[in-house]
């Protein structure tokens, strides 16, 4: 019997008998009477080899006589040798493989590539025998020749024998060559990836599965999955279109042709527009659009831009008219008759922000503030303010300086909550508490009440800091100057409510009213007036450079510090001197 027959004689075994392939190393059950062997071939027992076998199987070294083999080929069953009566072979297969493909050489595959050197006879009927007899002789290939077999292969890289599908046609099988993506259809198209897991099964010679076994179903699989890539593709590209140019067209649009607007100065009916502080232009033309007046904002903010006056624009409330050219609205808001605002000046008393209120609201005069008097604790006043009963008017010092809507319609306690709540909104942003003691007073209050001080008696951003010094040096205990009494004018102008009025040192002395820093020692009860940024920050922060004394040398503008009496009293000279007294 030869190794590659299946019976004895020399007769080949086809690839097209049935059982050819059976008895592999996939651990298949042998036949009896057949030994399963390389390829699904018949292997033959050697019992009386005496070499010395080196690591066999599972590394054991065997000596002479003894048995071994690898138990990783399932098929090979020592026991069949028992069966058949331990039938021995005279002559020995020398189809020895491995001298033709890798993996099995002259002694017979060992399961790591090395084998046993054992001569081999040549056995006469087969035609493809060895005719070598001698071990180690040269031997001639018959696998090399147009009729012949394919050679073995090694266990590893062996396929599956293809089976014509029963009801396909052969166009649908696939060959047991594969291209690969590089050589055929690309690897996507060809529905190959993670989904594929027939395609990481190893498969052996035994398998008789095949390669062809998905037949038709497989090739409609894989025809349905081009499809699908072809059309994710194409969907994918379409849309990709689709986006640049609808990008494409809103950039044109928006860079060389005009934004919608409206001609003209507007209708006849008119509409009232907040404008909150901090609004830019495209703040102020979205409002502007949701009232109606223009008819986007784009329009808006390009005639905004233009106009070099733009920036000008603050807050407050305005009237303007419905339907307004983008440049037209922008020139009436930079009309003071359109703008519907009261703007509180730094230093502004609260009897002259009340009047105004009354006449943008057109309210009566002093209908604000009768509002302000009975309604103050409504307004929304910290809590640390009005804190004593001598305070002429609670709201004093907490209309912040800025610009405030009071269009017609609303009402005065509207617009002096809208100023409360930017005054805390300022306030808020310093430790009054804390700067307080700080500076050695008793409240917050105390610190506006200084502000207020600096305020009114400062005429230039340079005289704040020597000015608050002034302030807290005339309120040192230590003070012998003065004796802690401020002596300002402009207390005294508050209690009487006027400003720059000349008054005699006889009804000074002779008014003792709590406003009155002539006649009582250190801070009146509250603020004389309403503190700007650079007044407070002052405030908090004034020099040390020991001034004590003040005069306003020109009568107006111009104001000089003085540390000692002396030196005061040359300035006094220099003021009358000036003024004509």
């Amino acid at each position: 019997m030869t190794e590659y027959g299946r019976g004895p004689g020399s007769e080949p075994w086809h690839p097209e008998d049935p059982l050819y392939g059976d008895g592999g190393w996939e651990g298949q059950q042998a036949h009896p009477g057949h030994q399963p062997g390389y390829g699904g071939q018949q292997q033959h027992h050697y019992p009386q080899q005496q070499s010395e076998y080196g690591d066999w199987g599972q590394g054991q070294a065997q000596q002479y006589g003894q048995q071994q083999y690898d138990p990783q080929y399932q098929g090979y069953d020592q026991q069949q040798y028992v069966d058949q009566g331990q039938q021995q072979y005279a002559h020995q297969n020398q189809h020895n493989q491995q001298g033709y493909h890798e993996g099995y050489q002259e002694g017979g595959w060992d399961g790591t590539g090395t084998h046993a050197h054992v001569p081999y006879a040549a056995d006469p009927g087969d035609p493809y025998g060895q005719q070598a007899a001698a071990y180690g002789a040269e031997q001639p290939d018959f696998y090399n020749t147009p009729d012949a077999y394919p050679p073995p292969e090694p266990p590893a890289r062996r396929r599956p024998e293809p089976e014509p599908a029963e009801s396909e046609p052969e166009l649908d099988q696939k060959p047991d060559w594969d291209p690969g993506p590089d050589q055929g259809e690309h690897a996507f198209f060809a529905g190959g990836g993670a989904d594929d897991e027939d395609d990481d099964e190893p498969e052996g010679r035994g398998d008789r599965r095949g390669r062809g076994g998905k037949g038709a179903k497989g090739a409609k699989s894989k025809k349905s999955r081009n499809g699908c890539a072809c059309l994710v593709v194409a969907l994918v590209f379409v849309g990709g279109l689709g986006g640049v140019g609808y990008f494409g067209y809103h950039f044109y649009k928006n860079r060389y042709t005009a934004a919608p607007d409206y001609a003209g100065g507007g209708t006849s009916q008119t509409v009232s527009v907040e404008v909150p502080r901090g609004s830019g232009g495209a703040d102020i033309g979205r409002l502007l659009k949701a009232a109606g007046v223009v008819k986007s904002v784009d329009a808006f903010v390009s005639a905004f831009t233009s106009n070099p006056d733009g920036d000008s624009i603050q807050a407050g409330a305005y009237v303007l008219k419905k339907e307004m050219s983008a440049k037209s609205a922008v020139e009436m808001m930079l009309d003071p008759k359109s703008q519907a605002n009261v703007v509180v000046a730094p230093g502004q008393r609260n009897v002259a922000v009340y009047k105004v209120i009354d006449i943008k609201l057109g309210l009566s005069s002093g209908a604000t503030r009768k509002v302000a008097e009975s309604q103050y604790k409504t307004l929304g006043l910290p809590s640390w303010a009005n804190d004593n009963d001598d305070i002429k008017d609670p709201l004093e010092g907490f209309l912040y300086p800025g610009t405030y809507p009071a269009a017609k319609g609303m009402k005065p306690e509207a617009v002096l909550k809208a100023m409360v709540a930017h005054a805390n909104e300022v306030y808020g942003g310093y430790d009054l508490q804390a700067k307080a003691k700080t500076l050695k007073l008793d409240s917050p209050l105390q610190v506006i009440t200084v502000a207020s001080l600096v305020q009114a008696e400062g005429k230039t951003h340079d005289d704040y800091r020597k000015m608050a010094e002034v302030v807290y040096n005339r309120l040192k205990p230590t003070n012998d100057q003065t004796n802690q009494l401020l002596q300002f004018d402009s207390t005294f102008n508050y209690l009487k409510g006027e400003s720059k009025i000349n008054i005699s040192e006889s009804e000074i002395n002779s008014n003792k009213d709590p406003y009155n820093t002539y006649t009582n020692k250190g801070l009146p009860p509250g603020p004389i007036g309403n503190p700007g940024d650079d007044a407070l920050k002052a405030t908090l922060n004034p020099t040390t450079d020991g001034w004590i004394y003040f005069v306003a040398t020109d009568g107006e503008n111009n104001t000089e510090f003085a540390k000692t009496y002396a030196e005061f009293q040359k300035l006094k000279d220099k003021f009358d001197a000036s003024t004509g007294n």
